[in-house]
């Protein structure tokens, strides 16, 4: 059944039933609606978004905010340190 709900709604539902790694925010919703318009006819949010919008938040979103993190920690200069030797 494809239950129209609120956009409200629809992220504490997400949120409520997500792992922590796949939290939203109302700003990542209004993202994904920008994005997926045809998803979204007349900014109607139902159950039916929900594996599309984690499809999304976990494919898009979350790698690319992996690699900004990634080249933000490449730019800082490693510090490499020589454990000792150790002989049996």
């Amino acid at each position: 059944m494809n239950i129209i709900i609120s956009k409200e709604q629809f992220l504490i539902d997400h949120n409520k039933l997500s792992p922590a790694n796949l939290k939203a925010t109302f700003a990542l919703l209004t993202k994904f609606q920008q994005e997926k318009k045809p998803l979204l006819k007349d900014a109607e949010w139902s159950n039916k978004l929900r594996i599309p919008f984690m499809v999304w938040l976990s494919n898009g979103v979350l790698k690319s905010e992996a690699e900004k993190d990634l080249k933000n920690n490449s730019s800082k200069d490693h510090i490499y340190r020589n454990y000792p030797e150790t002989h049996y």
